[in-house]
């Protein structure tokens, strides 16, 4: 048995939904905004992960221009039945004010990395849905129900209804069948069976500090559900000095080996010396994160291994490891497509937007909408996914207007993020210029001193280092000499934990970006780019 050290999907990945195929296990991951949809990792031992899946990638399964941050592909559920996979998934349309306007679907297909099928419209009631097939031959959907009642809590409970595969639709009566515990905000339902009985596991607390899982059983599907005896499953709400925080939202896998194991949600606040530990407990840039804990049974219940809080270690299954290729640091953009670690906003990019073809070699992006645009950005980025990481990219790019701009940029959402970027300057040509956007404030650190770049250089090279609490730009004319840019930029502030006090959902990205917002359309070559680690 090898030790499994957490979190096993570190970096923005939240909401695992975790399936058995054989002796092949699956994660699937919320992704909101970014497209392609959902993230689907691939393991035979439950430590060695790679990502293989973004399964809802055209717009027919997945139209989220306009969404609001935080909005789109919510918690999907994944599970594998009748010789194939089915993942059940909401996209969230409205999320401020007193509506989730939110509508959920079901796509299959027979292998975990192939085209997926068209949308099959379930129902628009509420967030979280997830589909149990029983050993009848029967299937049921559950989901939470959104109460949008001035008076009323939001979350009104789990409501259960039989889906009919031959009618591809939900049919019969539908129910309440848990209305949560006195901890509210009752979500994330799952339904499993074992021992004779039906086990409903659900998420409760929201999703900050105070998250964690419930479970309750039943002899019948449609309850009425009793809550285990030491309820939560797991939480870290009373452990405010364990590294994994946030601990909650989960699902549960048998093993071929038959052992137990849930997978969970969780986040690791940046170290904080000197400050309270317990108001406010930190913040995340890293997003919410995937962990892993073996689970024991006793009195037909199921325990967390060592107590309801998060181990940072546990013992792995009875499986000899597996271990995949590293993923590479560097991306040459020598391939027909973009490694599946990169997404976009909202949108899917199509040859009018980024080729990898017009310039071999590079990824090419004709400049579109502002970081603030909920519609057509240029930005391909990929995932903060530890504390100290250095990404670097080398960028060709000849602005005639200050109106058009690209670079390096480290984003939240529309209203949080930092970027190095190519500019023109009327009184100095072309240059790089600093903007920011913390809360939809806008500065301009360099103020009236940008860089210039020299008549005869074609491409820039710029660079982002993060140092846990801090990160700082860097470029160089020549890919040799760097010259940093002496401002600090906050991590924190790229945090769900910061944004607007909490309640969003995402993490911390790094990556390319293009805007033109005369309408031009001017485009700029990245020759490369580079996400690597650091060890202290």
């Amino acid at each position: 048995m090898s030790i499994i050290r957490n979190p096993i999907l570190p970096g923005f990945n939240p909401d695992p939904s975790i399936c058995r195929a054989g002796e092949d296990y699956y994660i699937a991951v919320s992704t909101f905004e970014w497209f392609p949809g959902v993230g689907i990792y691939h393991s035979k031992d439950l430590k060695n992960w790679r990502l293989v899946s973004r399964p809802l990638n055209r717009l027919s399964q997945l139209q989220m221009i306009g969404n609001p941050d935080s909005g789109g592909v919510w918690a999907p559920a994944l599970s594998y039945h009748d010789g194939m996979f089915w993942l059940i998934y909401t996209d969230v349309k409205v999320t401020e004010g007193q509506w989730k306007d939110c509508h959920n679907y079901l796509v299959t297909c027979e292998t975990i990395d192939g085209e997926w099928s068209e949308p099959i419209h379930m129902n628009s009631s509420g967030f979280d849905p997830s589909l149990f097939h029983d050993d009848d031959g029967k299937k049921y959907f559950v989901n939470m129900v959104w109460d949008h009642r001035v008076s009323h809590h939001n979350f009104y409970g789990i409501v259960l209804q039989e889906y009919d595969v031959e009618q591809q639709k939900l049919v019969g009566k539908k129910e309440i069948i848990f209305k949560g515990t006195d901890i509210k905000l009752t979500e994330a339902p799952h339904v499993y069976k074992a021992n004779g009985y039906y086990y409903l596991l659900t998420a409760e607390g929201g999703t900050k500090y105070d998250h964690q899982a419930t479970i309750a059983r039943s002899k019948n599907i449609w309850g009425p559900y009793d809550v285990h005896p030491e309820n939560p499953l797991i939480t870290s709400f009373p452990y405010p000095r364990n590294p994994l925080q946030k601990a909650g939202h989960a699902s549960i896998v048998q093993t071929h080996t038959d052992e137990w194991f849930l997978v969970h949600l969780t986040g690791r606040p940046l170290p904080r010396e000197n400050q309270p530990l317990l108001d406010p407990r930190g913040f995340c840039p890293l997003g919410r994160e995937t962990a892993i804990q073996r689970l024991e049974w006793k009195n037909d219940w199921p325990y967390v291994v060592g107590g309801n809080e998060p181990a940072l270690e546990i013992e792995g299954p009875a499986i000899d490891e597996v271990k995949w290729d590293d993923v590479a640091e560097k991306d040459d953009f020598d391939q027909d497509t973009l490694s599946l670690h990169f997404q976009t906003l909202r949108i899917p990019l199509d040859e009018s937007i980024a080729s990898l073809k017009e310039r071999p070699g590079h990824l090419r992006l004709y400049g579109r909408e502002s970081l603030t645009s909920k519609f057509t950005q240029a930005y391909v980025a990929r995932r903060w996914q530890h504390f100290t990481f250095t990404a670097e990219t080398k960028v060709a790019f000849h602005p005639e207007t200050f109106q058009q701009a690209a670079g390096l940029v480290n984003y939240y959402n529309t209203q949080n993020w930092t970027a190095l970027q190519l500019t023109w300057n009327e009184e100095k040509g072309r240059v790089l210029e600093l903007t920011t956007c913390d809360h939809f404030t806008f500065d301009q650190p360099l103020r009236d001193r940008p860089i210039v770049i020299p008549e005869n250089i074609d491409y820039v090279y710029l660079r982002v280092n993060v140092d846990t609490h801090l990160y700082r730009y860097s470029y160089s004319f020549t890919g040799k000499e760097w010259t940093e840019i002496p401002i600090d930029f906050h991590s924190y502030k790229l945090s769900d934990d910061y944004i607007q006090g909490g309640g969003f959902f995402t993490g911390a990205f790094v990556g390319m970006q293009c805007q033109d917002t005369s309408g031009q359309r001017l485009h700029a070559d990245f020759d490369y780019f580079i996400y690597k680690e650091r060890h202290h």
